[in-house]
């Protein structure tokens, strides 16, 4: 550069004109930054759990809360095609982002509904049945899934973790008619027989003909010692 000429713009000791910002590097975190960064992420995963996840556990049991782990599209497919061909009231247990009750009523399961506790998954569930163009079609309740009455229902869709499916067993028992199907995904009931069932690992999914598990529950009852 000749005298009197004026310094390039952003131009540092060490570093070459034409040389992109980002390739200057910076300083190495120290300890304080490593730690601060471990604060923030902590912070933000602790916002995630308090805004999105622990208002849907607050009126829950410890031993029957689920946390929330969206269907991917596989599940989803291989769920309601197992349903292909019923009809009447289809129900969704802790239906979290709606994928699988709007995705019921496209393939005509109606009326379709979820219930969620979680208000913050309710919203995104609303949202997305409205993007679908099925706004007041479907519907998304705040209900405990321990309370409602399932006696009504056809098909009842179940996206949950082992641990709760013992208990929802003896209530789907107790309140579905004969003619109802359940769609289990991710994991079976493991008691009872599946009538079929779709696909391989987690995205394997089982149906059981409420008939037929309240027939084996009988036969097993009947062949059990007094």
């Amino acid at each position: 550069m000749e005298p009197g000429e004026p310094e390039e713009p952003g131009w540092e000791p060490g570093w070459e004109p034409g040389e992109p910002g980002w390739a200057r590097g910076g300083p190495a975190l120290g300890g304080r930054g490593l730690l601060a960064l471990a604060v923030a992420s902590g912070a933000a995963a602790w916002a995630t759990w308090a805004l999105v996840l622990m208002p849907g556990f607050r009126r829950v049991p410890l031993r029957l809360q689920v946390p929330y782990q969206p269907s991917s599209p596989r599940q989803v497919a291989n769920a309601l095609a197992l349903l292909r061909g019923r009809a009447g009231k289809t129900v969704d247990l802790g239906s979290g982002d709606g994928r699988l009750v709007v995705e019921a009523y496209k393939q005509g399961l109606r009326p379709a509904l979820g219930y969620e506790l979680n208000p913050w998954l309710l919203c995104l569930a609303n949202y997305r049945a409205w993007r679908a163009g099925y706004h007041g079609k479907v519907s998304f309740l705040k209900e405990d899934l321990w309370k409602v009455d399932l006696s009504d229902c056809n098909n009842v869709i179940v996206f949950l973790a082992p641990s709760v499916k013992p208990p929802l067993a003896t209530k789907l028992l107790a309140e579905l008619p004969d003619g109802a199907r359940v769609v289990s995904g991710r994991f079976p009931f493991p008691s009872w027989t599946p009538s079929s069932t779709l696909g391989q690992g987690l995205e394997q999914v089982w149906a059981y003909d409420m008939k037929e598990v309240r027939r084996a529950a009988q036969s097993s009852a009947q062949g059990s010692p007094v």
